[in-house]
């Protein structure tokens, strides 16, 4: 019975416990990521909930605002996510928020964002190229008061999911087990979320959208570790999913849910090249053009002093 105790006390996220074998340690980080991301969610959609009552809305009925509105609620939603993730961080794990990533080094996280807006152009690009995307020019009624405000809530939803998985995953992790281990726990658990908008993806595009997840989290990671803070992540996974979707009009992460954008962007069909319904995040393209990326940036990287001083990062 002691044993049993010690074990669960041992593995539980509601501590912050690390002398116990690295095994166990890997299968307590597990559990702390879906307590974190069940936990932080559930609240959030109360809070959700919250404000839709308040409005006079009733949710339980179906009763909510204009979709574009309700995606807004959604992503401003992850701020709420993020500093419970930090409050969980400093009470439960006794850390702080400059052993979570947010360093002193603020600054990279507009590096970060030009890196992502860089690479989400050439892979858009890349995918026209083949024939597989067009553009059909400029929308003629831009909303750009709405899609400035998806652009403060992209800067959440990005953080949100970096927190989580290059914040508490891989702070919890790097100190623990060899970095490759840890590199890719943090992937894996990256990638479990976003494989229920993968369902109505054929088997090509299936597995080039877990290939560009596993490439894209590594050029997370890699920035996060060499770096020393996950600010630089942050700024390119943001900037990366705002181009995509407001700026390019296209379908990120397989949500296709038409919202304001610039330019009207479409896929010539369904294939490996476009991504289908995924989006070019499920493109051969896309995992070529993160596979150069990560090896440009290991390249550069190598030495994290002269990155730091490296005006093109």
């Amino acid at each position: 019975m002691n044993k049993v105790k010690r074990f669960i006390k041992n593995i539980s996220p509601l501590n912050n416990r690390t002398d116990m074998p690295a095994i166990l340690y890997i299968i307590k980080v597990i559990l702390i990521f879906f307590f974190v991301k069940l936990g932080t969610e559930l609240i959030g959609e109360g809070v959700v909930m919250g404000v839709l009552f308040a409005s006079g809305k009733n949710p339980l009925q179906g009763e909510m605002f204009d979709p574009d509105t309700m995606l807004l609620i959604m992503y401003y939603g992850y701020s709420i996510m993020i500093g419970l993730m930090i409050l969980y961080w400093k009470i439960f794990q006794k850390k702080t928020p400059g052993q979570l990533g947010f360093t002193k080094k603020a600054g990279t996280y507009f590096v970060g964002a030009a890196a992502g807006a860089v690479l989400v152009a050439i892979s858009a690009g890349a995918v026209m190229l083949t024939g597989a995307l067009t553009c059909n020019g400029i929308f003629s009624n831009i909303n750009s008061g709405y899609i400035l405000l998806m652009l403060f809530g992209f800067v959440f939803q990005g953080a949100m999911e970096e927190v989580l998985c290059r914040g508490i995953v891989l702070q919890l992790l790097k100190d623990k087990v060899p970095a490759p281990a840890a590199v890719g726990i943090s992937t894996i658990l990256f990638i479990i979320p976003h494989l229920s908008s993968m369902s109505e993806a054929g088997t090509g595009i299936l597995i080039f959208a877990v290939i560009d997840l596993i490439l894209i989290s590594l050029i997370f990671s890699l920035v996060t570790l060499r770096m020393g803070s996950i600010w630089a992540a942050c700024g390119l996974h943001s900037i990366w999913n705002f181009i995509l979707f407001n700026i390019l009009g296209l379908n990120l992460s397989g949500n296709d849910t038409m919202t304001a954008a610039v330019f009207d962007m479409r896929s010539v069909g369904s294939n490996i090249m476009n991504g289908g319904v995924y989006g070019i995040e499920a493109s051969a393209v896309t995992a070529v053009v993160l596979s150069v990326a990560l090896v440009a940036f290991y390249a550069l990287l190598r030495n994290p002093k002269k990155a730091e001083a490296s005006p093109a990062l």
